[in-house]
């Protein structure tokens, strides 16, 4: 069953990219699972996270609202030529979290003891975020005062007032790398039935420090369809180097055609010359089809 990305955050699909961005810090927070031990907290982030990558890009969205989940992870239908698009989720829903809130903690700046060695947000046990301000009731109200319009905006519950920590600028916006593109050669008879290609990729992580990093080899499974066009791009988003100041790069594969020693694809026709003698244009003959042999008359 397709996935209802809007039904994920609970808004409706004329919402604009406002409400999408409140939803999305609304129910964000309200299912981190450090926070929520629900057994199902992981799932619903991971979904959150996924709806909210999707809708918030533009391309994405457009392709979403026009063709569903199918045409924006399988492609386009009857798109041409470099026109198509697949969309594969990173994986990671704490990284989509990290760049929208600017680091795994979005009170930091409000709060500097909830730093590295300090009580942070979501902290089990000891004097954290939630143990101070009575739970999860007074979480979310503080929430909606520290992101204006957050969590559904208006008056969602009763304000509070701080004093500390708030006299300095905010920290810097992170920036995400460009895109880092590499070309797949698939070869004719896996554009015919379809394949799956695993691509091993290197790239820097983080270590829990957040200011040292480490090279980290991942397999990335790229499901190929029948039929996909020569120019078709896979994204896997922010699969690439990360870095203390920065949002990891998207990694994008774009779909080439092999050389194929008989064959070449010219839209969705293979083309195939064949030298002729006189006898063989003056009968039928036969000639090599990419599956088989195939019957023409010449």
């Amino acid at each position: 069953m397709s996935k209802d990305y809007y039904k994920s955050l609970g808004i409706s699909r004329d919402a604009t990219e406002d409400d999408i961005k409140k939803a999305y810090r609304k129910m964000a927070l309200k299912y981190h699972p450090d926070k929520n031990k629900a057994a199902n907290a992981e799932e619903k982030f991971k979904e959150i996270s996924e709806a909210y990558e999707v809708l918030s890009d533009k391309k994405k969205k457009d392709i979403y609202d026009s063709y569903g989940e199918e045409g924006l992870k399988g492609g386009i239908p009857g798109a041409g030529p470099g026109e198509n698009f697949s969309y594969t989720f990173s994986g990671d829903p704490h990284a989509t979290f990290e760049t929208f809130f600017g680091g795994t903690d979005p009170f930091a700046q409000f709060f500097p003891s909830s730093g590295p060695g300090g009580p942070g947000m979501f902290n089990s046990g000891g004097p954290g975020m939630f143990q101070s301000f009575g739970g999860n009731n007074d979480f979310f109200n503080i929430a909606d005062n520290l992101f204006p319009g957050g969590g559904g905006g208006g008056n969602v519950g009763r304000s509070h007032t701080f004093h500390s920590g708030m006299s300095g600028p905010g920290p810097e916006r992170k920036k995400q790398d460009p895109a880092v593109t590499y070309d797949l050669e698939v070869s004719l008879e896996e554009i015919l039935t379809g394949t799956s290609k695993k691509m091993k990729i290197s790239r820097q992580v983080l270590n829990p420090d957040g200011l040292t990093s480490k090279i980290e080899d991942k397999v990335l499974c790229i499901t190929i369809k029948p039929g996909w066009k020569a120019g078709t791009k896979v994204t896997f988003s922010k699969e690439g180097d990360a870095r203390p100041n920065n949002i990891p790069a998207d990694v994008i594969f774009v779909i080439r055609d092999k050389p194929h020693p008989k064959f070449k694809r010219d839209g969705s026709d293979l083309r195939y010359t064949a030298k002729l003698g006189l006898r063989e244009v003056c009968a039928d003959m036969s000639s090599n089809h990419i599956s088989g042999l195939h019957e023409v008359s010449v």
